[in-house]
């Protein structure tokens, strides 16, 4: 778990950093022959980390054998995990950013709704969320009877309830807890 954290660290501050630089669609690409590479070399990796091997020369390694490949920004990136002794973790980075970040930079988001809608409403409904939002969506679209009316949208965490049995539970609670005088 704690490997997680850091790697999604590690790949959120190198993504903040060279992302206008180098480009996502880049960045996401070099992560992705970077873990071809450790995958058909396991060897590339153990000499990165090997305590034998001074850091000097795995410097000079790194540029010698990703230069013309990867960005500059990527091998500086990779000199930084040797240096920190998290070079370890390159494989759960290079994994981090190819599920997050493979789509670019749209959000997955799901629209409930207890009946069809036309596709005039749910482009407006689309539109407002990517505005709330700041991001392109990839809007999915299902039926949810159980809404009872209304709709429900759902990006990542975030829930934005509009149903007719969300409001009907509210109303549930406040009158539990009204008092009769």
């Amino acid at each position: 778990m704690k490997e997680q954290i850091l790697a999604k660290r590690y790949a959120e501050g190198f993504i903040a950093s060279a992302r206008d630089t180098v480009g996502l669609k880049a960045i996401v690409r070099e992560f992705k022959a970077l873990k071809n590479i450790i995958r058909e070399n396991p060897e590339f990796k153990s000499f990165l980390e090997s305590m034998e091997v001074t850091y000097s020369e795995k410097s000079v390694f790194i540029d010698k054998t990703l230069d013309g490949n990867f960005s500059a920004e990527m091998r500086d990136f990779l000199r930084l995990l040797l240096e920190k002794r998290r070079f370890n973790i390159i494989v759960l980075i290079s994994d981090y950013v190819r599920i997050t970040y493979a789509h670019g930079e749209a959000l997955d988001a799901i629209l409930r709704t207890s009946y069809p809608l036309d596709t005039e409403v749910i482009q407006s409904i689309k539109n407002k969320l990517e505005t709330k939002f700041g991001k392109k969506l990839n809007l999915y679209v299902n039926l949810d009877a159980s809404l009872l009316g209304g709709i429900q949208v759902r990006v990542g965490n975030t829930i934005i309830d509009g149903s007719v049995r969300k409001r009907l539970q509210e109303l549930r609670e406040r009158l539990q807890t009204a008092k009769v005088n």
